[in-house]
């Protein structure tokens, strides 16, 4: 054992000490998405007839855009709002505690103003005995002076419009207060203002009631303002929320509260609880079967990631959503990935006669710089999608983030701290590994023209399909469709209305307990035609026994602008992998891969295409997933290249590409075959809600394998022969 041993062990147990304690009991620590424990809902009115006519025609969708900035800006994790109707908003909101707070910060207006207050005492005393001053409006202030009453403009000089920040500050006295920023031309206004109207008061109005009105005792020229009230810490946080979030193009109001269910379905969440525990249970018997001492420390480090990530997200407080799990999987791939490099690599060095700890030690050492670039290149696309994406793709990117640092940690520190432990205990410790994958010679580069074809004509297929379907590729939380709610006289199980749906041909459709208990449900289809769901509710209750209680149109959760930021994030993470690459490697190597991610991205979506499934938001991480499998699994090949071209100087490049593919196909099926079997436990088991998650995912991971051969290696190949 090194020096350092006593330290490591040290930093382990209070790593893992800390993550137990954040995360204990963890029913209660950790933040479920509404997909997995459902939330709160609110059905708002968007006031349409209190705004001119020339507003209305956008104003309920400004207003879903607003709303869900302020939402974001609450730290609610991944909200769905959309609209309903032509002036009704819904949001459901996961694990929501504080409702009135969530309430105040959906619903106010924040419409923000400057009034000058007269001081004309004819236009006071003409007010004072409730006669209508033109031009001016007798409003109530409570301020440090007390409560008093003032003769305000009713023409605003300066409105919220201008505002570009909002935070919380204390004056002298250590209140709390708003303070603002306006923007340039804001600036110029205000500082007009004061500058002609010192000795005046003026009101600062906020959804027309005055909150302060204090005189102006000097120019004010910076276009700073300051908004004070009484305010508690917490309202004064919530009030500079809203201010940045800005106004909504109309008041709204709260027709209605629910409490909702898991928008995957109580029984789809149960069934994916347990394909997933079974998936995991499957990767630990198999790791200790294959590779026997070496497989049971392999789960040591496992069951540590595993607590590592848990306490990580509870004292982050993140939610974990399905597409979260996706993040999770790939997280849990790339751990048992590094363990599998690992493992092959002391295997290689005990082949050349080195002793076992000379053998560990040269492993970890020599599969070191393809866990690092592996990592460290999915790390880069974890942050980009964090940074530039919103909604699903950024809790994805929150797991992944945690998932990747984890399991660095855990393979190289933690697996390896445990066997210099044995080993100094055992000295001539056997670290004796089934050997299921032979060394093998196959010429995979000689059938790459073939691999052409078949890529190109698959993507193509797959693309046409694609373009053909157009919107019906899309599911209800991009396209919006139909909402329906049933109520049924008793309660009725959720998975046996799921079977009926699917049996109608609505399989896709998102079914949502309504309320409490289980005698409503919310139906979501991107189809108009209700009589399926009828049909199926007839099905479970008999005619007269259920009653569809409301019919609307549903926009799209997923708005453009999110679209657009998902895409631009996938972009710009495939931009940051080709500059790593390329200086990592060379330009031709860090393009291949590249084009192998993007070759896979496009495969599974045209496989997805062609079975006729709808891609919802669950699929955009799935899809997220498979391109950070593809980068790692290219990587760990062109590692091995890169390290062969130093041993072998004079062997043709092709040809060194060749075995270095081969002396990385056991840890290419290895991998693939664990990740695999936490996927297919989901598809086969985990319900009709999460199949299609499964099945795109087991689709990504299978082509991964045949684009690290067939597509990366191969193109890096062909471009190095010109």
């Amino acid at each position: 054992m090194d020096k350092y041993f006593k330290w490591k062990v040290l930093v382990i147990v209070a790593l893992v000490a800390f993550s137990i304690w954040r995360a204990w009991p963890p029913q209660e620590k950790i933040n479920l998405g509404l997909d997995l424990q459902g939330g709160m809902q609110l059905l708002l009115e968007v006031e349409l007839d209190k705004i001119p006519v020339e507003a209305r025609e956008d104003a309920t969708e400004r207003a879903v855009e607003i709303i869900r900035n302020r939402i974001d800006e609450f730290g609610v994790r991944e909200p769905v709002i959309s609209k309903q109707g032509t002036h009704q908003v819904v949001v459901q909101l996961p694990g929501v505690t504080d409702r009135e707070r969530a309430k105040d910060i959906v619903g106010k207006t924040a419409h923000l103003e400057f009034l000058l207050v007269s001081d004309n005492s004819d236009l006071i005393a003409k007010a004072e005995k409730g006669e209508a001053v033109e031009g001016f409006e007798y409003k109530t202030v409570k301020d440090e002076l007390g409560e008093s009453k003032l003769l305000v403009s009713k023409d605003a000089s300066l409105t919220g419009d201008h505002l570009t920040s909002a935070s919380v500050g204390f004056d002298q006295y250590g209140q709390s207060m708003v303070q603002l920023q306006l923007d340039k031309e804001g600036a110029k206004i205000f500082d007009r203002l004061t500058f002609q109207n010192i000795g005046k008061r003026l009101a600062i109005v906020l959804d027309g009631k005055v909150h302060s009105a204090p005189v102006i005792r000097d120019r004010i020229p910076n276009g700073t303002a300051q908004i004070t009230g009484n305010f508690t810490a917490e309202e004064a946080g919530d009030l500079s929320l809203v201010l940045r979030a800005g106004a909504l193009p109309a008041p709204v109001k709260i027709i209605e509260e629910r409490t909702v269910g898991p928008s995957l379905g109580r029984d789809s969440v149960e069934s994916g609880v347990k394909a997933g525990i079974a998936g995991a249970v499957l990767v630990f018997l198999f790791m200790p079967l294959y590779y026997l001492i070496c497989g049971f420390v392999a789960n040591i480090g496992l069951l540590v990631y595993t607590v590592i990530v848990i306490g990580t997200m509870a004292a982050l407080g993140s939610s974990l959503t399905l597409p979260g799990i996706a993040g999770f999987i790939l997280s849990i791939g790339m751990a048992v990935d590094a363990n599998v490099l690992i493992f092959e690599r002391i295997r290689e060095e005990r082949l050349v006669g080195k002793t076992t700890r000379a053998a560990i030690s040269a492993g970890y050492h020599k599969a070191f710089s393809a866990i690092f670039d592996s990592n460290l290149t999915t790390l880069i696309t974890s942050v980009v999608l964090f940074v530039f994406g919103t909604g699903p793709v950024k809790g994805f990117a929150v797991t992944l983030t945690i998932g990747i640092l984890a399991s660095m940690f855990s393979a190289v520190l933690v697996t390896r701290t445990v066997l210099d432990f044995l080993t100094a205990r055992t000295p001539s410790l056997s670290l004796n590994m089934v050997h299921g994958v032979k060394a093998t010679k196959i010429p995979f580069l000689k059938g790459r023209f073939f691999a052409y074809g078949f890529s190109v004509i698959t993507l193509g297929i797959g693309l046409f399909s694609f373009v053909m379907r157009g919107q019906q590729n899309y599911g209800v939380e991009f396209s919006g469709g139909t909402l329906v709610q049933i109520g049924f006289q008793e309660p009725v199980e959720s998975s046996a209305f799921r079977q009926a749906l699917g049996k109608t041909g609505l399989g896709n459709a998102t079914l949502q307990n309504y309320g409490e208990g289980e005698k409503q449900f919310v139906v979501k289809t991107a189809e108009s035609d209700t009589k399926k769901i009828e049909e199926a509710a007839r099905s479970i209750a008999s005619e007269g026994k259920f009653e569809v209680l409301r019919v609307d149109q549903v926009g799209p959760a997923v708005s453009g602008d999110l679209r657009s930021k998902a895409l631009w994030s996938v972009l710009l993470s495939a931009l940051g992998i080709l500059i790593y690459l390329g200086w990592r490697f060379e330009w031709k190597f860090a393009l291949a891969a590249v084009v192998a991610l993007f070759h896979d991205t496009l495969f599974s979506f045209g496989i997805y295409a062609l079975s006729g499934r709808e891609i919802n938001l669950p699929i955009i991480a799935a899809i997220l997933t498979i391109m950070g499998f593809s980068v790692n699994d290219t990587i760990v090949t062109f590692d091995r290249v890169r390290e062969n071209l130093k041993i072998m100087r004079k062997v043709p490049f092709s040809e060194i590409v060749n075995i270095s593919i081969n002396q990385t196909l056991s840890r290419t099926l290895l991998t693939s075959l664990t990740v695999l079997l936490t996927t297919a436990s989901l598809f086969f088991f985990g319900g009709s809600a999460i199949n299609d998650f499964a099945f795109v995912l087991l689709v990504g991971f299978s082509i991964g394998i045949y684009s690290t051969i067939f597509v990366a290696t191969s193109l890096v190949v062909d471009w190095k022969a010109h």
